[in-house]
């Protein structure tokens, strides 16, 4: 049976004109609670707002193991400069350019709610024949995974699970990397000075998703700015005012923005040398972030509160010695990342300047040595750093029944074998396979690009295809 896919459509539709960014989770979790008691499904939402909602099995599926289906409610909210959007309040805008779905001047949220309409879907559905399903639906995955680490799982029974988070048609994923978030601190002497306030701009980069996008060697506009300050703070006289770059900690920033003073007499060297940097990074980035700029710009002379010379160059060398993008392959699966870092966010204000990370690795001891490399960074510059959301990797497994299955059912469809593969992002697969011994995990999802940016997009025939394939899984019974 081929069933049309609007009924997903229709449903990512209805999220989308519900404000969803990360934090901001009352309103779809209250949709998702209205949804389940309209239909008379058992559901139960935690303290944290994370929801699970049961459908029993249709006839003569009463005795098959029970499916979970699993994804997060949340997405990265992020607009392009100068959109006229508050992603507090308002919905996304869709629209369509040929086979893209895609959300004037924001990102789109595919990531996660397409896991959220294909759960919805299903759950509304009254001809899909299926087991006993089970839907988690967690907040603030974006976050940490906070709501996978605290959700009330009393009502599930099953240990099989299908996760919705990936990114690309015809691969099974099975195994990912862990990760944690650290925020280093330093803090600087503020001073009145005399000079010439410049606006130095890094930008026009690509950005992307820290854990998809991290293998393609992009340029992150904190890590670069710091190489710019170090380089003017070693050649002039340079005071830090402020800094901004990056929207994110698991996004690659794709612009910095910071305010430094230097001397009147300076003003024409500093332009050159941010030329020289300008025209370094072009040459290092060339065929991967080809629109990289460097700019120094709004010249005004006065009187400005700034960091002192000594710990503007104390920062600069900070920021430079900090490693940033991937650090390690992984030898279980050839190609994919085994262990990174992005400096998502930095800021600068009063003399605090502050970097916030996200870290990866598919192996705990790798990631925990780079997290104590970066605090040790820190600590060696006279700074302080905080680790939070630390969660666990999830581990290869040899044997999956949910896996064969499903890649049964996929060579039976399409007339070839789905890749089986591992993704250097973090999934909740980890955090939920850690609190119910035994699951079973598989994710899939269609095709989409660049996740957690304003150019993100999502595949329309390919996210049809996908749901005919998972209902298609959902109706096949265990041999």
């Amino acid at each position: 049976m081929k069933l049309e896919p609007e009924c997903v459509f229709r449903f990512f539709e209805e999220i989308s004109d519900i404000p969803r960014g990360s934090g901001n989770m009352d309103r779809i979790s209250d949709y998702l609670v209205e949804f389940a008691e309209k239909r008379g499904l058992v559901h139960h939402r935690d303290e944290y707002k994370n929801v699970v909602i049961v459908k029993e099995a249709s006839p003569g599926y009463e005795t098959e193991p029970p499916i979970i289906l699993q994804g997060h409610m949340d997405m990265v909210a992020v607009k392009k400069p100068g959109q006229e959007i508050d992603l507090e309040k308002e919905g996304l805008r869709l629209a369509v350019r040929g086979d893209e779905l895609y959300a004037e001047g924001t990102s789109l949220g595919g990531d996660d709610g397409i896991a959220v309409a294909y759960a919805l879907a299903a759950l509304d559905s009254g001809s899909i024949r299926h087991p006993r399903l089970e839907v988690i639906l967690t907040v603030d995955e974006e976050r940490g995974m906070v709501g996978a680490r605290a959700a009330d799982l009393s009502l599930i029974r099953g240990r099989r699970m299908i996760n919705i988070d990936s990114r690309e048609e015809g691969v099974l994923l099975a195994g990912c990397a862990g990760g944690v978030r650290v925020q280093c601190r330093l803090e600087a002497s503020v001073e009145e000075r005399r000079g010439t306030w410049a606006q130095v701009v890094v930008g026009g980069l690509l950005g992307g998703h820290s854990g998809e996008e991290i293998h393609r060697g992009r340029g992150n506009s904190n890590s670069l700015f710091g190489r710019v300050l170090y380089k003017l703070s070693r050649e002039l006289p340079v005071c830090l005012e402020g800094a901004q770059g990056g929207l994110a900690a698991n996004a690659i920033p794709r612009e910095t923005r910071a305010a430094v003073l230097i001397c009147e007499k300076d003003e024409r060297a500093a332009a050159e040398l941010v030329r020289l940097c300008e025209r370094e990074l072009r040459e290092e980035l060339a065929g991967r972030d080809p629109g990289v700029y460097v700019r120094i710009e709004g010249f005004r002379r006065g009187v400005f509160s700034c960091m002192n010379e000594r710990d503007t160059r104390r920062a600069a060398a900070f920021l430079t010695a900090l490693p940033n993008g991937v650090q390690g392959m992984s030898l279980d699966f050839p190609g994919v990342v085994e262990t990174s870092l992005n400096m998502g966010v930095l800021r600068c204000e009063k003399g605090c300047l502050q970097a916030g990370f996200v870290l990866r690795s598919s192996i705990e001891s790798a990631k925990h040595g780079l997290l104590d490399r970066v605090c040790a960074l820190t600590r060696l510059a006279g700074g302080s750093s905080v680790a939070a959301n630390d969660y666990p990797g999830w581990r290869y497994c040899e044997k999956s029944p949910l896996r064969e299955k499903m890649a049964a059912v996929y060579k039976r469809m399409y007339g070839r074998a789905p890749r089986v593969d591992g993704i250097h992002a973090g999934l909740e697969c980890g955090i939920l396979g850690s609190r119910m011994p035994g699951l079973d995990c598989v994710a899939i999802a269609p095709d989409m690009k660049g996740l957690h940016t304003t150019e993100e997009t999502m595949s329309i025939s390919s996210a049809g295809r996908v749901w005919e394939y998972l209902v298609a899984v959902l109706e096949e019974k265990d041999k």
